[in-house]
Order: structure tokens, then sequence, then C-alpha cells
């Protein structure tokens, strides 16, 4: 039987399990020093009001098989980058390996070129986060640069790969 995977929209009433499944240093170890851990329910209660502001909603909450297991979102650049969006996601930590972050990608991507005006989504992983990496090109990216320990994170050199997507690629492969 195939998964259920889907993205949707943040609610309020999704506080809880946005907490319980962000307040992770597995997690926050692979994203920016934006994302606090801590994550508290004041964390929660700003990001999930950040996700409500847009109209087409740019955050999405991922849902397997009707439980909210992370986030995906995109953010479109502007200027003469506007044509670009950044994706991030995270996945809860029970919930690794099991290929939910790659269909989540899948179904945001389309998402993203069919509501957006886009050419290119890309993402930027840390050099050590290989399975980000991984998920990345499982879900159609191609790795575009390599830029060697430009990064810092809790206290260590790290290095950020930038991988990409185009909307004619999509297009052509379906």
């Amino acid at each position: 039987m195939a998964k259920e995977i889907d993205i949707r929209p943040w609610k309020m009433e999704d506080l809880n399990d946005l907490v319980k499944c962000a307040n992770n240093p597995n997690i926050a170890s692979n994203l920016t020093d934006k994302f606090p851990f801590p994550y508290g329910m004041k964390d929660g209660i700003n990001f999930i009001k950040l996700t409500m502001e847009k109209d087409p909603p740019e955050i999405m909450a991922i849902s397997y098989e009707n439980k909210n297991v992370g986030t995906i979102g995109l953010h479109p650049m502007d200027d003469i980058y506007r044509m670009n969006a950044e994706l991030g996601y995270w996945i809860a930590e029970p919930y690794w390996g099991m290929g939910i972050a790659s269909e989540a990608i899948v179904k945001m991507v389309k998402y993203g070129f069919e509501t957006f005006e886009l050419d290119r989504i890309f993402a930027r992983p840390f050099g050590s986060n290989i399975a980000s990496q991984r998920v990345l090109e499982k879900a159609g990216f191609n790795l575009e640069a390599h830029f060697d320990n430009t990064l810092i994170k809790n206290g260590v050199l790290e290095s950020q790969l930038y991988y990409g997507i185009r909307k004619n690629n999509v297009l052509k492969n379906g």
C-alpha cells in the first residue's frame, strides 16, 4: 500500500505536533541558526502565524498518514533573482529514511512551478548532510555548486552545496 504523504497549509491546531517534532537538536543542527533549539510553544505559534501571512501559502505542513511530520517551504526571491525560489524542509527524526521528504519535495516543486512565476527552485544543504543531498537527488535536483567551508554551524566550518531544478525539466519529465 502506498504511503499517504501530502503537503497542506499550517493551522494553529497543528501547534502541539509542530513543537513535538521541531524540538530536536538533530533537526536544528542541519538548519540555519534562525531555527531555535530548544523549540517551544512560542516558537511554534510565531512560525504558524508566519506561514499564514502569505496567500498563496509558501510554507506547508508535511503530512504522513494524516499526521504532521515536518515542514516544507518555498521562499521566492526578488529583484534580479525573482525567477528563483529557495526550498527548505525538515522531517521529524522518527520519520527519517522513509521516503517522505523526497515525495514532499516533488509535491512542493510541482506546487511551486504551478503557483509562482519561477524558472528554478534551489536548495542549500550542508556538505555534511548527506541524507538531505540524497533526498534532493531522488527528487530530481542536480548539484550546481559546492563551496568549501563557507558556513559555520555549532562552531564547525561547513561546506555549502547548491542543488537546483528547472521548470522546463519538471514539465518535460512529468
